[in-house]
């Protein structure tokens, strides 16, 4: 991974170029300084971009060279981006107050640190033993430590870098820092002294957009260097992911090789199985009478019922009289309209239409 991109586009439009206004500005900045427009001073990037890449190079180097660096913004606008940025690149903060002597005095801030370790492994622990009182005053405490301390517990010495948002707001860290010899990397408003900064930045150092991509910018650049460090050592990430990548590749080929094997067994399988159930439905259906059984051995379910209106035609016991035939005859001419609305087909085939008048005409003889 290279050095981080950036247009001076994406300067314009976080508002890099936006400096203080102009009675607020600190002459050893003249230089770094555009024009002045509305009362308010214009930061001439045609030299912070060549200023903002050789500090994210210089930040490559320091994590390829397995060093530490402390992000540093305590002010509102830096708070969650000085966090989030550095957890993301695996790297210390610090985004509440600066504890005075928190680099020239780091022996009593470790002690500090051992602490607080202590306190949490005791409220993991003994919790539960613990009266109701001391378990919330350990709490306090914990919180509290955790404010000041929560960024660098687990720094274990100086830093090898530091980069910081704010040189007026956060000067205290920076002249612990010039004392001890560690580099600053730094925001420089229009405001701002750059004396004692090793790598200086011009640019807006209130606007929030400005001071993400600040943190964003130098977050990327230490994974970049973290790395090369990999490399060097002789550690392909990439091999192993390539490799887990190619492996599920291959289960899946497996799966849908077995799948296409067993596919058809089940398909055959499924259009064997309906064939059987109408034998069945046939053999095993109840016969009511005769006249059922021999329309069930003739194989059509649907013809029974004008072979039994032919049936009843022809038996002349069920007439009475001549009288009573037309009731009968009307009575019987219903169903072959109901069995031709079902099944017309039936109809033309089995035709036993001509049985009905032959009784109507031994009626009236």
């Amino acid at each position: 991974m290279s050095i981080p991109h950036f247009t001076m586009r994406q300067l314009l439009e976080a508002g890099v170029h936006f400096g203080h206004m102009v009675r607020r500005w600190n002459p050893r900045m003249a230089p770094f300084i555009h024009s002045e427009r509305d009362g308010i001073h214009i930061i001439d990037l045609q030299q912070t971009v060549p200023m903002l890449y050789a500090a994210l190079s210089f930040l490559r180097e320091v994590a390829a060279g397995g060093g530490r660096v402390l992000f540093v913004g305590t002010k509102r606008q830096a708070q969650r981006p000085v966090e989030e940025h550095a957890l993301r690149c695996g790297q210390h903060y610090v985004n509440q107050r600066w504890l005075g002597g928190m680099l020239t005095n780091w022996k009593t801030i470790s002690k500090s640190i051992d602490r607080l370790k202590q306190m949490e492994q005791r409220l993991e622990e003994d919790e539960g033993n613990l009266p109701k009182k001391e378990v919330l005053n350990l709490q306090r405490q914990r919180v509290k430590l955790l404010r000041s301390l929560g960024g660098i517990r687990e720094m274990g010495g100086l830093p090898d870098a530091m980069v910081v948002v704010d040189t007026n707001h956060e000067r205290i860290a920076v002249a612990e820092a010039r004392s001890l010899g560690i580099p600053v990397i730094a925001v420089l408003d229009t405001n701002s002294d750059p004396v004692g900064i090793d790598y200086p930045i011009p640019g807006n150092d209130d606007a929030t957009r400005a001071v993400i991509l600040y943190c964003e910018l130098a977050a990327n650049a230490v994974l970049g260097g973290l790395e090369e460090e990999q490399k060097l050592a002789g550690v392909d990430v990439g091999a192993s992911e390539e490799g887990g990548v190619g492996d599920t590749s291959l289960d899946v080929g497996d799966e849908t090789a077995e799948a296409g094997t067993t596919a058809p067994a089940a398909s055959i399988a499924d259009a064997a199985a309906p064939a059987e159930p109408p034998d069945e439905a046939v053999a095993t259906a109840p016969v009511d009478s005769p006249d059922e059984a021999e329309a069930a051995t003739a194989g059509t379910g649907d013809e029974t019922a004008p072979e039994e209106a032919g049936s009843e035609g022809s038996e002349p016991e069920e007439i009475g009289s001549a009288e009573a035939a037309p009731e009968e005859t009307g009575s019987d001419e219903p169903a072959p309209e109901e069995a031709g609305s079902d099944e017309p087909a039936s109809e033309e085939a089995a035709s036993p239409e001509p049985a009905v008048p032959e009784t109507t005409g031994e009626t009236e003889q």
